[in-house]
C-alpha cells in the first residue's frame, strides 16, 4: 500500500463505526473504479488499495488485529507495519504470534485462497398486529455480490487465477530469525496464494461488486420488539468466490394502545374497576387478542393486583404454546363526587367504622430502632 495505513486509504479516523467506513469505502470505490477510469493504471491501484483496506478494517476480528499491531495487523509486522522486531527497535506484535507461527509453517497463510463474505444487519417496521400474528414483508438491502462478469473468481473472462510462485500457495512468506520464524502474508499474492495476471475489468481482481438485493422476509408470528431472524446465505458475497455471508433481520414493533409486549412472551393490559366493583366483586368484559372475554373480579380486589387469562397471548416463537394475557387491576377514583355519592360515601365510612389503614404503619415507625445507634 502507498500510504501503509488502512485508515488514511479511507481516509477515516482510527476510532470510525462501520457505518463511516462503509460510507467512505462506497465513495473510494466509485471514485478510482476501472470503468469510470479506463485506462488509468493508477486509479486502478488506488482501488485496489481502497479494496484491500476496506476487506480488513469492514472485518471486526482483522480490524482489531491490525489496531493492536499483530503479526498480520498494519501497525505490526505486515505491508507499511511499523513494528521494529527482528532487525532493531520495539517488538509490537505478540509473543503467542511468534510461537504460533513456528510450529504452523505452510499452514496457510491469513486470507489465503476463498474468504467467507460478512454478515449484515437489517431492520424492519411492524405493526403490533403483524408481529403478533406474523407477516410477511420485503426489504432491500444494500450488499455485494459476485461479479457478473467474471463468476466471482477476480481473473478476466476466459483466464484463471494462478498458484503463487514465491508461496507456492501457502500465502504466507516466512523468515528465519535465528530461533524464530516469523511470518507474514506474502508480498507477492497478498496473501491469497494465487495470483491474477490478467484482473477482471469489471471487478479490477476482487470478484465482488457493490449491489441491491430485495428479500421477502417470514416474519413469525410472536416476535417482539429487538427480536433476531437470520436469513442463511444472504449476506455478502465472498471474496475470490468465496461463501456469502448471513443477514440478520431486527423487528422494531410499534407500540398498542391495549397491549403491552413482555419479554417472557406474554402481554400486560391495564384494566380499569371501579371501587364499587373491586370492593363488591363483578364479572366483567376485558379485550383479547381475538376479540373480548369476560372474566371475574373476586370481592375485595385491591389495586395493581392481576387476573390472568391463560394461552390468549400470542404464540410462542420457540412453539411452546402460546403466551398468556395479564390485567392489571387500576382502580377509578373519581375526581368529583355529586351530592348523592357523596352521602354514599359518608355512609359507607361510617359502615366501616372510620378504620384506619395507617394505624399499625404508624406503630412501626415509633418503636425503636433496633440493632447499633
Amino acid at each position: 500500500m502507498a500510504s501503509g495505513d488502512y485508515y488514511e486509504v479511507l481516509g477515516v479516523g482510527r476510532k470510525a463505526d462501520p457505518d463511516e467506513i462503509k460510507k467512505a469505502y462506497r465513495e473510494l470505490a466509485r471514485k478510482w473504479h476501472p470503468d469510470r477510469n479506463p485506462g488509468d493504471s493508477e486509479a486502478e491501484e488506488k482501488f485496489k488499495e481502497v479494496q484491500a483496506a476496506y476487506d480488513v478494517l469492514s472485518d471486526p476480528e482483522k480490524r482489531k488485529q491490525y489496531d493492536a499491531g499483530g503479526m498480520f495487523g498494519g501497525g505490526g509486522f505486515g505491508p507499511g507495519g511499523r513494528g521494529g522486531f527482528p532487525g532493531g527497535g520495539a517488538f509490537s506484535g505478540n509473543i503467542g504470534d511468534i510461537f504460533s507461527s513456528i510450529f504452523n509453517r505452510g499452514g496457510g497463510g491469513a486470507g489465503a485462497g476463498p474468504q467467507r463474505g460478512r454478515d449484515l444487519e437489517a431492520e424492519v417496521q411492524l405493526s403490533f398486529d403483524q408481529a403478533v400474528h406474523g407477516t410477511q414483508i420485503t426489504i432491500e438491502v444494500p450488499t455485494t455480490g459476485a461479479c457478473a462478469t467474471c463468476g466471482g473468481s477476480g481473473a478476466k473472462p476466459g483466464t484463471a487465477p494462478k498458484v503463487c510462485q514465491r508461496c507456492e500457495g501457502s500465502g504466507v512468506d516466512s523468515q528465519s530469525q535465528g530461533f524464530f520464524s516469523i511470518q507474514q502474508p506474502c508480498p507477492e499474492c497478498g496473501g491469497q496464494g494465487s495470483v491474477i495476471e490478467q484482473p477482471c475489468p469489471t471487478c479490477a481482481g476482487s470478484g465482488i461488486t457493490q449491489e441491491s438485493k430485495r428479500y421477502r422476509v417470514n416474519i413469525p408470528a410472536g416476535v417482539h420488539d429487538g427480536s433476531r431472524i437470520r436469513l442463511a446465505g444472504k449476506g455478502e458475497a465472498g471474496f475470490r468466490d468465496g461463501p456469502r455471508g448471513d443477514l440478520y433481520v431486527t423487528t422494531r414493533v410499534a407500540p398498542s394502545p391495549v397491549f403491552r409486549q413482555r419479554p417472557d412472551g406474554n402481554l400486560d393490559v391495564d384494566l380499569p374497576v371501579t371501587v364499587t366493583e373491586a370492593i363488591q366483586g363483578a364479572t366483567i368484559e376485558v379485550p383479547t387478542l381475538k376479540g373480548s372475554k369476560r372474566i371475574k373480579i373476586p370481592p375485595g380486589t385491591q389495586h395493581g393486583s392481576t387476573q390472568r387469562l391463560k394461552g390468549e397471548g400470542p404464540p410462542r416463537t420457540s412453539g411452546a404454546g402460546r403466551g398468556d394475557i395479564h390485567y392489571r387491576v387500576q382502580l377509578q377514583i373519581p375526581e368529583q363526587l355529586t351530592p348523592e355519592q357523596r352521602e354514599a360515601v359518608e355512609g359507607l365510612a361510617k359502615a366501616l367504622n372510620g378504620e384506619d389503614p395507617r394505624s399499625e404503619l404508624l406503630a412501626r415507625a415509633a418503636r425503636p430502632a433496633q440493632g447499633g445507634e
